[in-house]
């Protein structure tokens, strides 16, 4: 199913219908500041199973990631010392994964690897259904085959006809991006550029 969102003034029996089905287990396709992303409500572990089956990745050796409403969110979910703090609140909302300690509060599934990737995306919709939701949302870029059209990646339409079976809601939030965001590990008081994407990183 294809739902129309706006930056602003969407329908509250909208976002309640999705918070509800987050709420529920399910799986939805929403833009980021990046690129479209597959998401789950991302204490629902089993709906966090599914998004791995799709993506077809091992939890065990795949870090994973969450999207925050705000910095205080964040400290839920991650460890989070003073340095990264300040790091991150210079760069956040922003194109930035930002790895850090795991917190017990995240399911099992996150914490076999004691990390996790945490994000606050520049975008209003995906923010106001982290708010709504009152919890992070597990999220993942769509699954990308080199033989596809980049259009399967950035058009809400024709993301809902190859994905749609798959998740339970793709949201149309306009035209999505192509180039992912920038990947920085903070662990043991370092600094990494892991992977540098569309995100400069202000030091």
């Amino acid at each position: 199913m294809l739902k129309k969102l706006y930056e602003k003034n969407n329908s509250p029996r909208d976002m309640a219908e999705i918070v509800q089905m987050l709420n529920d287990g399910g799986l939805l396709v929403c833009p980021t500041d990046t690129v479209y992303a597959i998401a789950c409500h991302a204490l629902k572990e089993r709906a966090v199973e599914r998004i791995c089956k799709i993506k077809g990745i091992d939890p065990a050796k795949n870090n994973l990631s969450i999207a925050c409403y705000d910095m205080k969110h964040i400290s839920e979910y991650a460890k989070v010392n003073d340095e990264a703090f300040k790091l991150m609140k210079r760069n956040l909302p922003g194109a930035f994964t930002f790895v850090l300690p795991t917190s017990n509060r995240l399911p099992k599934i996150f914490r076999g690897r004691k990390e996790v990737g945490i994000r606050i995306p520049d975008n209003a919709i995906v923010r106001e259904i982290c708010r709504l939701l009152d919890a992070p949302l597990m999220t993942a870029s769509l699954p990308y085959d080199e033989a596809d059209e980049v259009e399967y990646l950035t058009t809400p339409e024709l993301i809902d006809e190859k994905f749609g079976e798959r998740v339970d809601l793709v949201i149309d939030g306009g035209i999505g991006g192509t180039e992912p965001g920038t990947v920085v590990r903070l662990i043991d008081g370092e600094v990494e550029i892991v992977r540098q994407g569309c995100g400069e990183l202000m030091m």
